[in-house]
């Protein structure tokens, strides 16, 4: 990144430059950048194409102050990261459906960050509803934090029979969250381009739950959530109240996307039909 695009990007955040990559600075900048740079699918439904290189995700988050899906959100942070002086290793994940059964491989994309105080942490700043923070990559026993309890833990078994913990710092790592299990992480470290199928079947396959539903939704500044979906708004407060409206007009929906989101749109995105196949 060139100084313009980090300030261009920290300004986005609403945060000074840290004079050092520390863990205490880390911890700030996931906060700020969930609570400023949405989570959101638009693209899938406004025919945006999604191309997993650097100065695109760079340009959509400062440029156009749009948001995005884990490759996207995770990318531009992990760059940023990389240019404030720390360390980064991408890490592909799958993520457990309701069920309990494992998405495709490179169905998340999750960042291993080295810190200045020598400190490792796993930050995801593209999954939604999750840690606020980043969490402690090594420790394997309870993390509090305000978005529940969490656990890095080694993976047992697949549903093929693959062991994921099978040696120290080699195996698969699940992320736990309140008990449930968000999703299964690879400890190799890939590149952006690695994780290209896996953007393209989540922006065009009917199976993907991207393409069947819009979703907007950022962290606000008490610890709640306010999400749009569609034409639903949905705010949740921090201890877990949740009120929900429908919005009747296109320019009240743009309204929305503008002054609660950040977002300027010429039309309201609608879910696209993507037939049968994928």
């Amino acid at each position: 990144m060139t100084p313009v695009q980090i300030d261009a990007y920290l300004r986005r955040l609403g945060l000074a430059r840290p004079p050092r990559p520390t863990s205490e600075a880390l911890r700030e900048l996931h906060l700020r950048h969930l609570r400023t740079v949405p989570f959101e699918n638009l693209s899938v439904h406004l025919g945006e194409e999604i191309t997993l290189e650097e100065k695109r995700l760079l340009d959509k988050v400062t440029t156009a102050r749009r948001g995005g899906f884990c490759y996207e959100l995770n990318g531009a942070f992990g760059t940023l990261l990389t240019s404030l002086g720390y360390e980064v290793e991408l890490l592909a994940g799958r993520v457990y459906d309701d069920e309990g059964r494992l998405g495709i491989p490179y169905d998340h994309l999750a960042l291993r960050v080295r810190t200045a105080d020598g400190d490792t942490w796993l930050a995801d700043v593209g999954f939604g509803a999750h840690s606020h923070c980043p969490l402690a990559y090594a420790e394997r026993g309870e993390q509090d934090d305000p978005g529940g309890r969490f656990r890095v833990v080694e993976a047992g078994r697949d549903p093929a029979g693959v062991r994921g913990g099978a040696a120290p710092d080699t195996g698969d790592l699940d992320v736990v969250r309140d008990g449930r299990p968000q999703y299964r992480l690879e400890t190799r470290p890939r590149v952006l381009g690695d994780f290209a199928a896996g953007a393209w079947w989540h922006n065009t396959s009917p199976r993907s739950h991207f393409t069947r539903s819009l979703v907007c939704s950022r962290l606000t500044e008490d610890g709640g959530r306010i999400t749009l979906s569609g034409r639903r708004l949905r705010t949740t407060t921090v201890d877990g109240r949740q009120e929900t409206r429908e919005l009747e007009t296109d320019e009240e929906a743009l309204t929305v996307y503008r002054e609660r989101f950040g977002i300027e749109l010429s039309c309201v995105p609608t879910v696209r039909d993507f037939g049968l196949k994928g």
